[in-house]
């Protein structure tokens, strides 16, 4: 009984997938709601799964020599100012301090919704001469950003994130810079999260605010919804002259130096929930899962069971991270309980299994169940954590591939979008009209310009003009 009732919790996704979502987040006590709107509290096992991503990445950073430092929370207006563009890309969501204690301020203070005018400030002052380039930085930090409707993980006012940003002697640095950071949001998403992405470059209605040019990286969710995981920006030199930022050059004449920005945020955890949860619960990757294998012992007061467990943990602790449950719940709830948390695999040991040798070892994503003798433990373990990253991994793609359509005119878009999400590969003439033509017409925005173009028709999909590049157009969230 008790099984049934923890399943029944969740609302079924085909039934009204924001609130499968909304019972996944809460039920898996990933997060919980605080008392300032928008604002969400990071519950220990949402944080285990955003340190875990964070280990990864940091790693990454460092091996391509990126250093971590620490910038203020606060911006103050006049230096939020200097970047015309930036400052009114952000503008309708910035948070303003006017009060310290009880005397106004005679400077506003912004609460940063992005750190480029700070790093430009202190680039200013540490940049001099070539020797000193490139600066390859990097901060965890959180930001904020006041959204009007807001959804745990998904689009919050405060949210945890990385935020690069680097300074190089040339343009080519800084491009072949925003191209590598690209890659490793790809790699991380594909190779530790199980979701393939879509790498390609934003139209320039859709880029970053002050930027030259935005790269990103697109996921497709279960219900067929964009989820963008994670961008990378080239600035060209603009920050640098409204900053002020030069350097003495090889030939000693004074240059501005190239910037790039990138950052993905605690919004991949969202991606990791609609990507792969199931109507019981969380699926977690298990390369970022907190638990990899759970340990329930099965009729736990026969002597000798609970030890079993404890003796299979200190052993298998060495190549994975697991737990064992040695509460007094049922073996049913915890079942239930580790399936809600989407623990990759389930190992359950009981008199009958030690009589055996073996154990019963059940795989989150499919539920098979396979009898493992207990001294193949360590070869088994990895090989099962493996199949299940690349059956989370195939499925997703399955998926993207199900729900993306091709159309060559507006006919085809229209009856591609109508209530129905997915991603539509068509053609663009590379007019602003015809892309905010697509959004009232058929609700879409373009997701990106993917790097690996395909020719789908001659004209734009909208207007009938000379097409110049090939878009995926969706739903986002």
């Amino acid at each position: 009984m008790a099984q049934k009732k923890m399943v029944t919790a969740i609302t079924s996704m085909n039934e009204d997938f924001a609130q499968w979502y909304t019972d996944i987040v809460k039920k898996a006590e990933l997060v919980d709601y605080s008392s300032v709107r928008g604002c969400m509290i990071l519950r220990p096992y949402g944080y285990a799964i955003w340190e875990n991503i964070q280990k990864t990445l940091d790693q990454k950073f460092k091996e391509t020599g990126h250093e971590n430092v620490g910038m203020p929370l606060f911006i103050p207006e006049s230096l939020l100012q200097k970047e015309k563009d930036h400052v009114e890309g952000f503008a309708p969501e910035v948070a303003w301090v006017t009060m310290g204690g009880n005397e106004k301020l005679t400077e506003r203070l912004c609460v940063r919704p992005t750190s480029e005018t700070l790093f430009c400030e202190h680039y200013s002052h540490v940049i001099h001469s070539y020797r000193d380039l490139p600066k390859l930085y990097n901060q965890w930090c959180s930001v904020v950003r006041w959204e009007k409707t807001t959804r745990p993980f998904l689009r919050t006012m405060e949210f945890w994130w990385q935020e690069g940003h680097t300074m190089h002697e040339t343009a080519q640095e800084a491009v072949e810079e925003t191209e590598r950071m690209l890659n490793i949001y790809a790699d991380v998403c594909e190779n530790f999260l199980a979701i393939p992405v879509i790498k390609g470059r934003k139209t320039d209605k859709e880029k970053f605010a002050g930027a030259e040019a935005t790269y990103t990286i697109e996921a497709m969710m279960h219900d067929g919804k964009a989820l963008q995981s994670g961008t990378s920006h080239y600035f060209g030199d603009g920050f640098a002259k409204a900053f002020d930022i030069t350097f003495t050059g090889r030939d000693n004449t004074l240059q501005y130096p190239h910037q790039t920005s990138w950052g993905m945020s605690t919004r991949i955890i969202g991606a990791i929930i609609m990507t792969h949860g199931d109507d019981n619960g969380l699926v977690l990757p298990p390369a970022i899962a907190p638990i990899q294998t759970v340990i329930i012992p099965v009729a736990q007061h026969t002597p000798g069971v609970l030890d079993k467990a404890f003796e299979l943990k200190e052993r298998l602790s060495k190549i994975v991270r697991v737990k064992v449950d040695d509460s007094d719940n049922s073996p049913g709830w915890k079942f239930a309980e580790y399936e809600m948390k989407g623990v990759p695999l389930r190992l359950e040991i009981g008199p009958k299994d030690m009589e055996k040798n073996q154990c019963v070892i059940v795989r989150r994503d499919t539920r098979e169940k396979y009898f493992v003798p207990l001294e193949d433990l360590e070869t088994r373990l990895p090989e099962l954590l493996k199949a299940v990253h690349d059956g989370l991994y195939q499925r997703a793609l399955q998926n993207r591939t199900e729900k993306t359509t091709s159309a060559s005119n507006m006919e085809e878009m229209e009856a591609a979008t109508k209530d129905k999400n997915g991603f539509v590969k068509a053609m663009w003439c590379g007019d602003l009209a015809c892309e905010e033509k697509l959004k009232e017409v058929c609700g879409v925005t373009s997701r990106c310009m993917p790097f690996e173009q395909e020719q789908i028709a001659q004209t734009c999909v909208c207007c009938g003009k000379p097409a110049k590049s090939m878009v995926i157009w969706g739903k986002a969230y």
